[in-house]
């Protein structure tokens, strides 16, 4: 397979910026559940048919997720959405609009929808003056009220929806009560409860019912399979058996649904078609002048049946749910299974979370998670992006998107540029969001943007390209996986800090004693061949006396600015250290003259004088060099080296005092 290297990809991204494939983008949360994959299913049917590339920016926990600051990391994501690299968007309000709140997609407004010229459209549930795609649920809710008074006769019927004022869920409201009175049959007042789509609203209800407080009706249509299940669980603590007690049916044909303890009846939504629906009015403003294919979908499959209702359960879709939902621990993974999806059986029991938090450092930390992410084929390509400053523990990891980002590993199963060692890593235009997006290809795909962060620490985001084709295949082994990345780029980050600690000074930055013979066993390869090398001492001049009369703040700051000179006169490659209070060391790979080593002891003097005025203090802040030139090919000649060096230092600092005198 050919593989690209990245200087190589950097020219292509380079030159590949015209690449004129529509990019449409849907912004969505919680990826891997039903009503998202369903709404994908919609999207990239239709994008497939127009050749547009699909960019799903996504929260992997709901927007009210308990654990606040993970759920503020999560958010992030959004923010490096760049309009202007985009065609259209579309915003899946129904996901990101929880209860009533809609603070994030106020948000995505004001940064992404109003400050450019962007078609938007929204699905579900409107939003201002964005367009907005209607739900195409009314035909499936009408087979839920046509199933119950038709099959099972039920006349008495409760209608259980969601928040009220909540769009989505009066709608569903509306709908069913008009499909009863369809039937000659009304719904009472008492009988149209609000709640919020969640299991709990289905638990209360059904308290309410077996106390008496609301009247027992012959069947309960809940407007989410949530609170139909909360419902039943509820009644069956309550001594109650469904549907012996009252006839169930939900809505939205959930996993959850069919693998309860008693098979739920319900009904698939019909948001895919919305979603289609939502491509095809961006493709309108688009391109005007190219035709609009319809959506097909398959809506006389939608509804399954479960015991909820007295119906034999639907068994085959059933035992397609639980295959997709089983944890294997010794299936016979071939290469089919790879290619089809793999489940989370796999992952667990690989003790990958264990590989990469034993990283030893950063950078084996990289290569561990490139090394296991086999785990989440298929993928054309898969890139983790992080912050140029994500080992910075000091950083301010929450203050946006950065200007720039650095690809610390690529991998590629189509022959791309692909890299485990994060020295390879490519920079890049955060605002560009991945430079794949903009190189040639010969068929649309879909990108999915996942935040990477610990807690409420921005660290990055990785990128999964697949085909459109396999939008069905995005499910819990990913979003694990990105938590166990999350988990180790910290654990790395920890451990990072402490050998920074342990090999640097807290105060300069510099490397302290320790680090500095640890960097010296890396320039010299380990003494494993000869090695010409300029070695310079520095010794700041009157610390005493500016910590004695000005304080020990002022000391600092003298050998602040000394280490300041020391790193400005310093080229890339050299080993800068503070070996004591006041004294530094420069080692370099260098073959230097007498000439050379004056040349560098004056510009090092002249900078530190620069240095020293512009601090504004009201003393000198000087400091004396001395330089020694060699070849070494072992310790010792260095110890040589560095003696030397110390000499013509103090012979230096001599010379100054008897100059002043």
């Amino acid at each position: 397979m050919l593989r690209l290297c990245y200087n190589q990809y950097i020219n292509l991204y380079e030159v590949s910026l015209v690449n004129k494939r529509k990019k449409i983008a849907m912004i969505t949360a919680l990826a891997e559940t039903t009503h998202v994959i369903r709404v994908m299913k919609g999207v990239t049917a239709q994008c497939e048919k127009y050749g547009y590339d699909v960019l799903q920016f996504a929260m992997s926990v709901s927007p009210d997720f308990y654990v606040k600051p993970y759920a503020a990391g999560e958010r992030r994501i959004y923010e490096i959405i760049n309009s202007s690299k985009l065609d259209g968007v579309i915003i899946d309000t129904i996901s990101l609009m929880y209860g009533n709140n809609s603070e994030i997609v106020d948000s995505i407004y004001d940064t992404i929808v109003s400050k450019s010229d962007i078609p938007a459209v929204c699905i579900g549930i409107p939003y201002r003056d964005i367009p907005v795609s209607e739900s195409n649920n009314d035909e499936m809710l009408r087979a839920l009220v046509r199933h119950a008074a038709e099959e099972h006769g039920c006349k008495d019927i409760c209608v259980l929806t969601g928040m009220k004022g909540n769009h989505e869920a009066e709608h569903r409201l509306e709908v069913i009560v008009k499909a009863v009175e369809s039937y000659g049959l009304s719904v009472s007042e008492e009988h149209k409860v609000y709640g919020d789509f969640w299991y709990k609203s289905g638990e209360e209800l059904a308290r309410d019912i077996v106390s008496g407080k609301v009247k027992k009706p012959d069947c309960l249509i809940a407007s989410s399979d949530h609170m139909a299940l909360g419902l039943i669980e509820e009644l069956t603590k309550l001594g109650k058996n469904v549907p012996e007690y009252m006839t169930v049916l939900g809505f939205e044909a959930t996993a959850e649904a069919a693998l309860a303890d008693i098979p739920l009846t319900s009904i698939e939504s019909g948001f895919a078609k919305c979603a289609a629906q939502a491509v095809d009015m961006l493709r309108r403003t688009i391109d005007p002048d190219l035709p609009v294919i319809p959506y097909e979908d398959d809506s006389d499959k939608s509804l399954h049946k479960g015991a909820s209702c007295g119906c034999v359960p639907d068994t085959r879709g059933t035992l397609e749910v639980i295959k997709s939902k089983l944890y294997y621990t010794e299936r016979n993974y071939t290469a089919d299974v790879f290619e089809d999806n793999i489940d989370i059986g796999l992952m667990m029991e690989n003790y990958i979370p264990e590989q990469l938090t034993s990283s030893e450092d950063p950078s084996a930390c990289i290569k561990n998670i490139y090394s296991s992410s086999y785990i989440i084929s298929p993928y054309v390509n898969f890139f983790l992006c992080l912050r140029q400053d994500w080992l910075d523990t000091d950083a301010d990891l929450d203050n946006g998107a950065p200007d720039k980002t650095d690809i610390v590993l690529a991998r590629s199963h189509i022959g791309g540029v692909d890299f485990g060692d994060p020295s390879q890593k490519i920079t890049f235009d955060t605002s560009d969001m991945i430079p794949e997006l903009y190189n040639e290809h010969d068929k649309p795909y879909i990108y999915y943007f996942t935040p990477v962060h610990f807690s409420d620490k921005t660290l990055g985001y990785a990128v999964l390209q697949r085909k459109l084709s396999d939008y069905p295949k995005f499910n819990l082994v990913y979003r694990n996986w990105i938590r166990f990345v999350n988990n180790a780029l910290e654990m790395a980050r920890t451990k990072n800090r402490f050998v920074m600690l342990s090999v640097r000074d807290n105060m300069t930055g510099l490397y302290n004693r320790r680090g500095m013979y640890k960097m010296l066993d890396t320039l010299t390869k380990g003494f494993s061949e000869k090695t010409d090398l300029l070695v310079s001492v520095v010794d700041m001049d009157g610390l005493k006396y500016i910590n004695d009369t000005f304080g020990h703040n002022a000391g600092d700051a003298g050998i602040k600015t000394v280490s300041d000179a020391v790193l400005a006169v310093s080229q890339s490659g050299d080993v800068c250290a503070r070996t004591g209070g006041d004294e530094f060391c420069i080692i370099s790979r260098a073959n230097a003259s007498s000439a050379d080593i004056t040349a560098f002891a004056d510009s090092f003097c002249q900078k530190l004088s620069s240095l020293s005025k512009k601090t504004g203090k009201p003393f000198p802040i000087s400091a004396s060099i001395g330089c020694a030139a060699g070849t070494v090919g072992c310790i010792d000649d260095f110890e040589t080296l560095l003696s030397l060096a110390d000499e013509n230092m103090y012979r230096f600092k001599i010379m100054r005092k008897k100059h002043r005198s």
